[in-house]
């Protein structure tokens, strides 16, 4: 027993290796896994107390374990045994094919990235470049069924509506988006994913991968999980809501458990005096084609350059933009209102409601005072239109006092201003007309407001 045992130094190194490893794995990495999970409940603790819609446990779920629900959901097997038979395959492989769209498309919240950094980020972003707006806030918003699933269903223009209404509903929870396939870049698709987003591949048209999609998104629904959704599917080349699409209200009326809890849809309206890829999404809308390149490396791109500007002293925000949240529709009411009515009868009531709110602002007046009139003003011509149109609207921002007899003719003004900055619009003397190469410009800005006035010539 005393004897002495001779052994290389490589091979005492390697031991004393395998048994550090063992005892961290085995004592030291469950208590610290501990320690940081019980952190990690208390901070959501106190989120939960000033949130109006407290974190659902389902979205605090560990990734593998809602992987590993997901892809045995019934349905989803069931999927998987028909992908087998119709690609003549073993069902290991589609089981291990639906594994992997299931890793693609959950997500991994991190509740002290969402709270710590990403609304604050999103906040100090959205100040810097713009001159942010709440529009409408229905009062209904405070009384919805805090057991009630929430849905934000939004109008989409720009990669910019994820930051300012991630902002903006900060004090009521956490939204959980569906992003598209620009998103899974790293280290940008950890972020996002860390933030409660799931991806989506708006393309694919595999019947295994739309049901794992499927099940996410009604397990999700069913979880309580707070979402927020765009039904148009993409961003308006136009200006002009698009038709809406049925993928994802689809999958969020009908995956659902017959004894689920109720959802209720917020209708939210998004407008911007500047959309920064607009000269991207007129271009895409002239070729007739929604391929267009780089959708958030323009963002960033152009946020940089703003900062160079601000280092350098020339920097200023780039107009209004503003968030209207409409009146809440429970899925339950509509169900049982409209019988027998479809998914296509409820997307049709929402983007109704999203267009109701659309936020009124000085360039889009400006754009269709111009439009409407062929092209040319003169200036008192344009500031008695924009005071034309700001009598019809409630809702206008920046909105002139009763008494402002200059109230139409400021908000004309910075309209103006912003449109001849860009040289979309000249001036001359008394004179306002488009840039003719920029008419299209003009046009996108116009659209969106289009629908909440009397048609002109070129609506």
């Amino acid at each position: 027993m005393a004897q002495t045992v001779e052994m290389p130094l490589w091979a005492l190194i390697l031991l004393v290796a395998f048994a550090a490893v063992t005892f961290a794995s085995h004592f030291l990495f469950p208590s610290v896994r501990w320690f940081f999970r019980r952190r990690m409940e208390r901070a959501v603790a106190r989120l939960n107390a000033r949130l109006e819609r407290p974190i659902e446990p389902f979205k605090l779920a560990r990734r593998h374990d809602m992987i590993q629900r997901l892809i045995y959901d019934p349905a989803v097997l069931r999927a998987v045994t028909a992908e087998a038979q119709t690609e003549g395959i073993p069902e290991d492989v589609a089981f291990e094919r639906a594994r992997r769209y299931a890793r693609e498309i959950v997500p991994s919240f991190s509740a002290s990235l969402y709270f710590g950094f990403a609304i604050r980020a999103a906040r100090v972003l959205s100040r810097t470049l713009y001159r942010v707006r709440l529009g409408n806030f229905d009062e209904k918003l405070s009384g919805i069924d805090r057991e009630a699933t929430v849905v934000f269903v939004m109008n989409h223009r720009s990669n910019m509506d994820y930051v300012l209404v991630t902002w903006l509903a900060a004090d009521r929870s956490a939204l959980s988006y569906a992003v598209g396939e620009w998103a899974r870049v790293w280290p940008l698709s950890r972020m996002i994913r860390a933030m409660g987003a799931y991806f989506i591949r708006r393309r694919s048209r595999g019947a295994l991968y739309r049901r794992v999609l499927a099940r996410y998104v009604g397990l999700a629904t069913d979880g309580g999980v707070t979402q927020a959704v765009f039904p148009e599917g993409g961003l308006s080349l136009t200006g002009v809501l698009q038709p809406p699409k049925m993928g994802l209200l689809k999958y969020l009326v009908e995956e659902r458990s017959p004894d689920a809890r109720d959802v209720v849809f917020v209708p939210v309206a998004i407008n911007y005096d500047r959309v920064f890829e607009d000269r991207l999404l007129v271009a895409a809308a002239e070729r007739g084609a929604r391929r267009f390149p780089a959708r958030i490396s323009v963002v960033a791109r152009f946020v940089l350059r703003q900062v160079w500007l601000r280092l350098r002293g020339r920097y200023h925000r780039h107009g209004h933009v503003a968030v209207s949240f409409g009146g809440p529709l429970s899925l339950a009411a509509f169900e049982r209102d409209n019988p027998g009515a479809g998914v296509e009868k409820l997307a049709e009531t929402l983007m109704a409601r999203i267009g109701a709110e659309v936020p009124v602002l000085p360039v889009p007046l400006v754009a269709r005072a111009l439009i409407c009139a062929g092209g040319t003003l003169d200036r008192a011509a344009l500031d008695a239109a924009v005071a034309g149109m700001l009598a019809q609207v409630p809702r206008a921002i920046p909105r002139p006092e009763e008494d402002d007899e200059d109230g139409a003719a400021a908000v004309a003004q910075f309209g103006l201003r912003a449109l001849t900055d860009r040289g979309i619009v000249s001036q001359e003397d008394d004179q306002v007309q488009i840039v003719p190469r920029e008419r299209a410009m003009v046009r996108y800005y116009a659209a969106s407001i289009a629908h909440l006035f009397r048609e002109c010539s070129e609506d």
